[in-house]
């Protein structure tokens, strides 16, 4: 999940640089979408492979902060 919302913040960075879209509203969406996923993937650990809150709330945050610290930084060396 890691890798793939590194991928997924890289192909938006690279979209929105291609269409000349501000790499902070790039971010915005960026960052809005992967919470939904993440909160997806919750679910289907909870709803699905039966782990307890307490067990996936500390992996999602990771599988969310992980790519949006990234493009966190990533917007920083752009100025």
């Amino acid at each position: 999940m890691l890798l793939a919302g590194l991928a997924v913040l890289a192909l938006g960075m690279a979209v929105a640089q291609m269409r000349g879209i501000a790499p902070r509203r790039a971010f915005r969406a960026f960052a809005l979408l992967w919470a939904g996923v993440t909160l997806v993937n919750l679910w289907v650990g909870m709803a699905r492979a039966g782990y307890g809150l307490a067990e996936e709330l500390p992996i999602a945050a990771l599988v969310f902060a992980v790519p949006a610290a990234a493009g966190w930084l990533l917007l920083g060396r752009r100025g």
